[in-house]
């Protein structure tokens, strides 16, 4: 009860005690706004190429971003440490936009989410806050989770009403992806809306590094994308010059009318989301313990074309963490190179979060391995 007071008191100072819930929830979407533009002036909200590293904070964080081959680069990333002004936490996002606007549809989503999740965890902490029974009931981490998963739910609805409201972009042939991780201490949330994906690195009990995917891909073949799509009236169809690619279609009579859309959840894209097509997350949460080393978030030109075994090691072999999410996505576009002229590169992002200073890391390594060999 007095960690969540303390919270909201920290995030509510600007916000008067006593106004209506239209009123309160309106100074407090300002006031998010207004973090967001103090953390960039303090250099702690990153959203071009390189790194950041948090005062007093032992997690360091890299992105990098480079376009394609498809005309104007449609990704984007952002990172904000000391999210909400919390030293313990940092908040990272990859968005792969795709359509005619899609350039500025995931700048659009970049540029919504942060606040809007923060506004939403604020007014959630609050009413979790003043549910006596409910935190009697239920664990520090469970409460945790709960407010991350409303927070989130409430957010990317929010994301997506705006798109549609917004008068300057047309997001009816457009849309994006979205992928954030917030941490809050040894705790990390992540919310998936599209295929993007988030790869979890971490020492085995034997001192090899591991790669765990931390996220679906959601794809419209998944069985359950696919059921709730056809429920809906919508069609999964592969097109016979797209061998292995399933997309999501308007229904025409007996065939299918375009355009096809190969993801199954997305921002925008309101010509279709009356035929299965949702904005909704996926929502996971992990405890952060002493092996888990770092976590990669990237858009699928970086999966189309590396494993993610392939991934962590390209990541934990690189020599300066500041250069960690630009190496990876070179190594993404030499692998795309490799597959020939008649493939056209997609546009690649990746952010990498580490969870431990370096010489911690290398101690525990070092140690596991020691065990090993003294047993």
């Amino acid at each position: 009860m007095v960690q969540f007071n303390t919270i909201f008191n920290t995030l509510s100072k600007n916000i008067s005690s006593r106004p209506g819930k239209k009123s309160r929830l309106g100074v407090g979407r300002k006031a998010a706004t207004d973090l967001a533009k103090e953390a960039k002036r303090n250099e702690l909200l990153l959203t071009s190429s390189g790194a950041i590293n948090a005062r007093n904070c032992k997690t360091f964080t890299a992105g990098y971003s480079k376009r394609g081959k498809k005309g104007i680069n449609q990704d984007c990333f952002v990172v904000w440490e000391e999210f909400g002004c919390q030293e313990d936490m940092v908040l990272c996002g990859v968005f792969d936009g795709h359509g005619p606007w899609g350039h500025f549809v995931a700048k659009t989503v970049r540029e919504l989410m942060p606040s809007l999740l923060l506004c939403n965890w604020q007014e959630t902490v609050a009413l979790n806050a003043e549910n006596r029974d409910y935190n009697l009931r239920q664990d520090t981490e469970h409460i945790q989770f709960d407010i991350w998963k409303q927070s989130c739910y409430k957010t990317c609805a929010a994301v997506d009403q705006e798109l549609l409201r917004h008068s300057g972009i047309d997001s009816f042939y457009s849309g994006s992806t979205a992928l954030a991780l917030v941490r809050q201490g040894d705790l990390m949330t992540i919310a998936s809306v599209g295929d993007s994906r988030a790869v979890l690195a971490m020492i085995s009990e034997d001192g090899s590094l591991l790669a765990t995917q931390l996220t679906v891909d959601q794809k419209p073949n998944l069985p359950r994308e696919s059921k709730r799509i056809t429920q809906s009236g919508g069609r999964v169809y592969c097109c016979p010059d797209e061998p292995g690619v399933q997309r999501v279609w308007m229904p025409d009579g007996e065939t299918v009318k375009g355009p096809g859309l190969a993801v199954s959840r997305a921002f925008g894209d309101y010509y279709i989301k009356d035929f299965g097509l949702i904005s909704d997350p996926e929502i996971t949460q992990r405890k952060i313990s002493s092996r888990d080393q770092f976590a990669i978030l990237a858009t699928d030109g970086v999966w189309d074309v590396i494993s993610n075994q392939e991934a962590v090691e390209i990541v934990a072999s690189t020599a300066e963490r500041a250069e960690s999410a630009k190496i990876l996505v070179e190594y993404a576009v030499s692998a795309w190179k490799q597959r020939g002229k008649n493939a056209v590169m997609d546009d690649i992002s990746a952010v990498c979060l580490f969870f431990h200073d370096a010489i911690t890391a290398d101690q525990e390594v070092y140690d596991t391995k020691m065990n090993q060999k003294i047993m």
